[in-house]
């Protein structure tokens, strides 16, 4: 449990860092805008994570208005995956293969990242697993206490500007 509070307070300080506005704080998850890029983002680190971390591991949720990207899903892993393996999202009693390189996975399309939305909306955490290098499980898992509160903010944070 304290490696999952260290892990939140790095991320959260270094979105701080590399956003320029907070937009708030919502249990363990957080909402920021980058006036720079222009972007939102919620985001949040693994409560709890398998094994041995080697980097920090995070999920967000991001909206890009210039782009016309919402709701876009990215979560970099606590570890490097397998090439062999593939990345499962699994909330609120539903399963998704995301999209993956060796450090991350995201929603095959937009319907799948509006699903997973959903999901998270109505679950009270989420895992993202894999295989690692390794060959041990990676399972990140993931409080959503807040997560649609810090959802809401990055999306509205984007249309305000």
């Amino acid at each position: 449990m304290k490696i999952a509070v260290w892990l939140l307070c790095a991320v959260a300080l270094a979105a701080q860092l590399a956003a320029k506005d907070r937009l708030g704080v919502y249990q363990g998850w957080a909402a920021f805008r980058d006036t720079a890029a222009p972007r939102c983002y919620a985001i949040a680190a693994p409560e709890e994570t398998a094994g041995q971390p080697t980097r920090n591991g995070y999920l967000s949720v991001g909206f890009w208005p210039k782009r016309g990207i919402t709701h876009q899903l990215y979560a970099r892993l606590s570890r490097e995956r397998s090439s062999n393996s593939g990345v499962t999202l699994s909330a609120g009693g539903r399963r998704f293969r995301l999209k993956a390189d060796v450090s991350a996975g995201w929603a095959a399309d937009r319907r799948m990242d509006l699903a997973i939305i959903a999901a998270i909306r109505s679950a009270t955490s989420l895992s993202i697993e894999s295989i690692g290098r390794d060959g041990r499980s990676i399972v990140d898992t993931y409080a959503l206490r807040g997560a649609p509160s810090a959802i809401d903010a990055a999306a509205l944070g984007c249309v305000a500007k």
